[in-house]
């Protein structure tokens, strides 16, 4: 057994049993088809079987019967059980939220490589009102998963990155970040990027990109965007007739 599938394991062994925590939070459930086991038995099919009936469970407001096949799952080690049941424990929609054991089931399965864990993780010792704040240790869980694609995090390891928090402050970086969370959809990081390209921050001054950016955030509603567009356009324009 690895060192993060025993770390699954105590995590799962302490939510079994113990006294009750404080509730906080605002993770988010999410529904899986499947998540690799990390023992020989229960097989992954009926780790499905158990996070399907789970999920079900718990969109029917069944939220007890729900934790029971997730806590099945996750003491198994699946990572999708393990970060489902520290969500709804966090959020305190258990009459057993166990806050601590939460917490540890929550890392464990940010060890195991799950991208929306990692992320939850993160926020957690960013805000610091759960666990102890601690933004070194946020950031590097924020890359994990900003490495997976995930927007989130990609935005709050690019923001920190621009404002040198918890990390040594580089633009580069930041734009970086900023256009795997831009390339997702997210409107924020869509108009920051294009203020980088514009004014050359971290990137080589491109009018073109700012344009692309100022574009996609103005479809989405961002009234600065729209502005910034037409000026960009203008711009150009004026650069290209002369």
């Amino acid at each position: 057994m690895t060192g993060m599938a025993r770390l699954a394991a105590a995590a799962v062994a302490l939510a079994l049993a113990g006294t009750n925590g404080a509730t906080a939070g605002s993770l988010t459930v999410v529904a899986v088809q499947s998540a690799p086991a990390l023992q020989e038995t229960p097989g992954p099919e009926l780790i499905r079987r158990w996070n399907d009936s789970a999920l079900a469970l718990y969109e029917a407001s069944k939220v007890e019967a729900a934790m029971i096949f997730y806590l099945k799952s996750a003491a198994a080690g699946d990572r999708a059980a393990l970060y489902n049941a520290a969500s709804i424990r966090i959020r305190g929609e258990t009459r057993q939220p166990r806050l601590a054991r939460a917490v540890m089931m929550l890392e464990a399965s940010a060890g195991l490589g799950f991208a929306p864990a990692q992320y939850s993780y993160a926020y957690l010792l960013d805000r610091g009102k759960i666990v102890h704040q601690n933004l070194p240790e946020a950031n590097k869980w924020y890359a994990r998963a900003a490495a997976q694609g995930h927007p989130d995090a990609a935005e709050a390891l690019a923001t920190d990155y621009y404002l040198g928090r918890g990390v040594p402050q580089d633009y580069a970086k930041a734009a970086q970040w900023y256009e795997v969370a831009a390339d997702s959809g997210d409107v924020g990081a869509q108009y920051v990027l294009a203020s980088m390209f514009e004014t050359g921050l971290g990137v080589p001054v491109d009018l073109h990109r700012a344009l692309q950016w100022y574009v996609e955030a103005a479809r989405q509603g961002d009234v600065a965007a729209q502005f910034k567009s037409r000026e960009i356009s203008r711009l150009i324009s004026d650069r290209a007739s002369r």
